[in-house]
């Protein structure tokens, strides 16, 4: 907190000089002040998570196995239509899989290794492996096999060994590159980049969707196939990607996932579910992780998890996903068909020999095939990462590539020019940034007044600022005493009011009153470590957006301040890219409660976003889906008039 005896020795020291003038602060002077804590990180992370599960949604109750199934198929159309393809082109969805030869590798005469290379969407490659059986009798069963956050991707020894296995019990065993990893490895392929895909209008969900069921399409398709026994398994992101798939196609029959989610209410204190597409926009508003289980019911499904998993453990998942879903099950009497195991040697993230072996079983009893529940050793058969590498085109579009290539496909209507229709427009543009950001507003519930100054020309107060939506935010005023009935200047810096003492030293200087606030996730405000990702893509998630309860936040704290020093209109300076567009939104929204916004260090466009490129985990709430697609900063500006907008030190793309 704010200690009263700060500024005096301040003043003492010579850095805050007492004038009857009023206030002479330099930026060194206020410095110490702004950063006194007002309310510790702790704090703020309870409340995010106490906003966050008052909002996760309960399991639907059915009564039967056919209220069920129609339930089932009404939520399949939801999420494929309302969330997993918002904003993909129809054509892509639809189009049929592109699987080219690539070679083939021969082993020790009971399969063969066959190289593809697969096109996810146009310009879009990646890279696959079919474990054949050297002798298929029939129709065979199928399984689409994928995997998590590994760099070795599908060169990894447990990937390899697992499909070894089921090729030779006779089993066709696709394996799949995931983009970000193995040949594919980071830079513009990056998972982080799917953020990107959102700013433009393209749900990143629908990447990783279309990457996925592209392996399914292609099996599927094979004539030597049986169609009502595929199945599917992965490890980690392979297990995320098993039960999303697994949920969302009926063609799934059988599934193994292995560690890769948990419900929600455990995901809020685990950094892992926050990776960009497990914690994708409205995935779980109004939902679930166990909701995607209990849609594979009456589907064969076997969960594993292990017992000291770094994320995903057993003991964590068993209760709030396998106990709870199991019920739906025995709607169909089909109760062991949701079948779980614990993992314990290892223990650890994995998909080891014991849990292989659990997986073989599950298959084999499934597909109707005879049991195997021992793995056959093939250590020697092992293939190194050169040996399996296929590639893909020079030209190869990334996900950064897709994000920017449609970002270039955007096309808004013109601003209207003439002032008579300039309001009715901004009016309806309104009302579409109101639901892109989903605003709501909120109240200054209470104004606690946490602790006070006063010396020699400088009042301070330090304020926590409680929201009717049980968050919070922070800030400290300052004013000169000699200043009265002064103008009021809100100050935003993207990285906390701690570094806004430029800003703050020279508008108290001018004799006005400024408030340098930190909104949640912002300064003293975040939740939680800068270096890790944070929770504000669980409160997109959950179908809220960060931006908009930031903007919301900002226009709360101006109409309490407003009110408070009895003047009408706000001024708001900033610092920062972040900032910027908070300011910007809330002036757009509510253009008669500022007079002025100043932006230092901002961005001539969101194209910067894309352009430069912006690292998603550095500003991850202007990353809201849609946003770029029907926004852009000189729209906001026009939304905002009256009040007057002044942009300096733009900062460049690095392109």
């Amino acid at each position: 907190m704010i200690k009263l005896g700060v500024l005096y020795a301040l003043i003492i020291s010579g850095l805050v000089l007492p004038t009857h003038a009023g206030a002479q602060t330099t930026p060194e002077s206020v410095k110490p002040v702004l950063e006194e804590e007002i309310q510790p990180t702790a704090v703020t992370a309870f409340q995010v998570r106490h906003f966050l599960m008052k909002r996760i949604a309960k399991l639907p109750s059915p009564t039967s196995a056919q209220e069920w199934t129609a339930e089932e198929a009404r939520l399949r159309e939801h999420f494929l239509k309302d969330i997993v393809f918002h904003g993909w082109p129809r054509q892509w969805i639809d189009s049929a899989p592109v699987f080219q030869p690539m070679g083939t590798l021969e082993t020790d005469g009971s399969y063969r290794l066959r190289k593809f290379r697969y096109e996810i969407v146009p310009g879009f490659w990646s890279t696959a492996l079919l474990y054949e059986p050297a002798y298929l009798r029939g129709k065979v069963p199928a399984i689409l096999t994928v995997e998590g956050h590994f760099p070795p991707g599908k060169a990894a020894e447990w990937v390899q060994k697992r499909c070894i296995n089921f090729a030779k019990a006779g089993i066709l065993t696709l394996n799949l590159e995931w983009f970000g990893y193995g040949e594919l490895f980071g830079g513009q392929y990056s998972h982080d980049f799917g953020a990107h895909l959102d700013l433009v209008g393209a749900h990143v969900l629908g990447l990783f969707y279309l990457a996925m069921r592209r392996g399914l399409d292609y099996l599927a398709g094979l004539p030597e196939v049986d169609p009502n026994r595929l199945g599917f398994t992965g490890l980690s992101g392979g297990g995320w990607q098993t039960i999303i798939l697994g949920a969302l196609d009926p063609r799934v029959k059988v599934a193994v996932e292995v560690a890769g989610f948990q419900a929600l209410g455990s995901g809020v204190f685990h950094t892992g579910f926050r990776e960009v597409e497990i914690s994708a926009p409205d995935l779980c508003a109004g939902s679930d992780y166990n909701i995607f289980v209990a849609m594979r019911a009456p589907r064969p499904t076997l969960l594993i998890h292990n017992s000291e998993d770094r994320g995903y453990r057993s003991g964590l998942v068993q209760p709030e996903i396998y106990d709870r879903v199991k019920p739906f099950f025995r709607l169909f009497g089909k109760g062991d068909e949701l079948a779980w195991h614990e993992n314990v040697d290892p223990g650890t993230h994995n998909y080891q020999i014991d849990n292989r072996q659990h997986a073989y079983a599950f298959f084999t009893r499934y597909f109707g095939m005879p049991l195997i529940d021992k793995e056959i050793p093939s250590d020697s058969e092992i293939k190194s990462f050169d040996e399996l590498k296929i590639g893909v085109p020079s030209d190869n579009l990334t996900v950064l590539g897709l994000a920017r290539k449609l970002a270039g496909e955007i096309m808004r209507p013109p601003i209207p020019m003439a002032s008579e229709v300039r309001e009715q427009w901004a009016s309806g543009e309104r009302a579409k940034l109101q639901s892109v950001t989903r605003y709501k507003p909120v109240k200054v519930e209470n104004a606690w007044r946490m602790d006070y100054a006063k010396a020699m020309g400088v009042e301070t107060l330090s304020y926590r600022f409680d929201f009717d939506n049980e968050l919070s935010a922070t800030g400290v005023w300052m004013r000169a005493i000699a200043a009265s009935d002064s103008p009021i200047t809100i100050v935003l810096n993207d990285s906390g009011r701690k570094d806004a003492g430029n800003a703050v030293s020279d508008r108290v200087n001018r004799g006005e009153q400024v408030l340098a606030l930190d909104l949640i996730f912002n300064g003293e405000m975040r939740p939680e470590n800068p270096e890790r990702v944070g929770l504000e893509p669980l409160v997109d998630c959950i179908g809220e957006r960060a931006i908009g309860i930031e903007v919301a936040q900002l226009i709360g704290a101006a109409h309490w301040l407003a009110a408070s020093a009895g003047h009408g209109r706000v001024r708001l300076e900033t610092a920062g890219i972040r900032s910027q567009v908070i300011a910007l939104t809330a002036a757009a929204l509510q253009p008669s409660l500022f007079s002025e916004v100043v932006t230092q260090g901002g961005m001539r466009s969101l194209a910067y976003l894309l352009d430069a490129p912006v690292p998603f985990r550095s500003a991850m709430e202007l990353f809201c889906l849609d946003f770029y697609k029907y926004f852009d900063l000189d729209r906001l500006i026009a939304m905002a008039a009256p009040t007057q907008v002044r942009q300096i030190e733009f900062r460049e793309d690095k392109k």
